[in-house]
């Protein structure tokens, strides 16, 4: 059964839509949905480049396709047919396109398309019974094919992107220690400098200011 639906933008993790009533009969609906949005800042990040994944959180499965930019994505039980799911989401992701394709790219708020959640449920309800005649009939097209499409685990996914993330963190602290220090090495020889020459320059300041009064005494 299908639990959950999100729509985001991969360019910047920016959600865009999302099924409204999803996880109101959902125990740690709000931890699934943590680990969506964390989802979808690694995929903001390039860190997952599959453009079909399947990944297994609990007892459920986030399934998602990108296609255009834009991350469709939908939580189902374990038992859910992998092959609805992804027919679920390619459905959702012509209608999205066909209606909010044109304003993707200049959505600047969350949710900016929440409307589409009307057809998300409309949608969600003809794939919710694997049984129907026309659900059947989908599993049994031989031209749409799912086996190929990799299954992760989401700690192992959300790791490997936090993991990138402490590199990147590594290398920005060291380099701005790395500045740290040379701009105290400047000032070190800087230092160094005015301790070597300073009693040169007071000793020819006071010859000269000697010169100078013996002239003008003369």
């Amino acid at each position: 059964m299908v639990k959950m639906t999100m729509i985001a933008r991969v360019t910047d993790g920016l959600p865009l839509a999302e099924g409204l009533d999803d996880g109101r009969d959902l125990v740690d609906a709000e931890m699934y949905k943590q680990q969506v949005k964390a989802l979808f800042k690694n995929l903001s990040k390039g860190h997952n480049e599959a453009s079909r994944m399947s990944i297994e959180t609990g007892p459920y499965v986030f399934h998602y396709i990108i296609e255009g930019r834009v991350c469709y994505l939908t939580m189902c039980d374990r038992s859910y047919p992998k092959k609805l799911a992804f027919q679920y989401l390619e459905d959702l992701k012509n209608e999205f396109e066909r209606v909010n394709g044109a304003q993707i790219e200049t959505a600047a708020r969350p949710y900016a398309f929440i409307k589409f959640d009307t057809f998300i449920q409309k949608t969600k309800k003809l794939y919710q019974d694997t049984r129907t005649q026309r659900n059947i009939a989908k599993l049994n097209d031989e031209l749409y094919e799912v086996h190929q499409i990799m299954t992760r685990n989401v700690q192992e996914v959300l790791g490997v992107g936090e993991k990138l993330d402490q590199v990147s963190q590594m290398s920005s602290r060291l380099t701005s220690e790395s500045r740290i220090y040379a701009d105290k090495a400047r000032d070190l020889n800087r230092q160094a400098l005015i301790r070597k020459w300073a009693p040169v320059a007071i000793v020819l300041g006071v010859v000269f200011l000697l010169f100078w009064v013996k002239a003008k005494l003369w």
